[in-house]
């Protein structure tokens, strides 16, 4: 349902439902497979499970905020086409939350539970952008999604080597993350300078260091 066709009421009840939605406990519906079906469940040793589910909770804990940033940016758009993108990459996001939290719980963990307050952080930060342009929104998402990039890859070094179904989620994600980090600068999107993307590592690590541990 694309937020143009609604009053701003409606609209706001539809971001407070799906803010419930992503905060929600079970996993939410999702259109694409998880990767993980197609590996085998290794004997991983109890140290090796917490690690994974430490890892895969911070990755869970990115995709809460990627969905905020791109609702709060649906909300502010000022160009359609730009909102379109936002709601469309949303959508594509859904995925990645479902896996990582169904592998959370199959690692025998939990997500975090300062997901709400990323949440807000996450919404607030995209509807901000979205309301000083869509450039820079775009571009935001074309940084931050080139952070995620970097996180996953630095996953993939530390996952256990015998943990193939979280392995398989990760690298699904970086290849989906790579494709909407490229279609932001496509669509318009400004390119952050260093300085920029400097702060945004700052809080990126905030984020990764609370959410691999509660």
């Amino acid at each position: 349902m694309s937020l143009r066709r609604l009053s701003p009421l409606d609209g706001l009840l539809l971001q407070v439902d799906r803010a419930l939605r992503t905060l929600a406990v079970d996993a939410p519906a999702h259109e694409r497979s998880s990767p993980a079906k197609a590996a085998t469940e290794q004997d991983l040793s109890d140290e090796e499970k917490r690690h994974a589910a430490g890892l895969m909770r911070v990755n869970h804990t990115g995709e809460v905020c990627a969905q905020a940033l791109y609702q709060g940016q649906a909300l502010t758009a000022k160009l359609t086409s730009v909102r379109g993108e936002m709601e469309q990459a949303a959508d594509e996001e859904i995925d990645h939350l479902a896996w990582c939290q169904e592998r959370v719980k199959q690692l025998g963990s939990h997500s975090s539970v300062l997901n709400p307050i990323w949440y807000g952080l996450s919404f607030g930060i995209g509807a901000t952008a979205g309301l000083i342009s869509d450039k820079l929104s775009l571009g935001f998402v074309s940084a931050t999604e080139d952070q995620v990039c970097q996180h996953l890859e630095h996953h993939l070094k530390e996952l256990p080597p015998k943990d193939k179904k979280s392995r398989a989620i990760v690298e699904q994600m970086l290849i989906d993350e790579a494709k909407h980090a490229h279609s932001a600068l496509n669509a318009g999107g400004l390119k952050f300078p260093a300085p920029v993307k400097g702060l945004m590592t700052l809080l990126s690590k905030a984020m990764t260091e609370t959410s691999y541990r509660i």
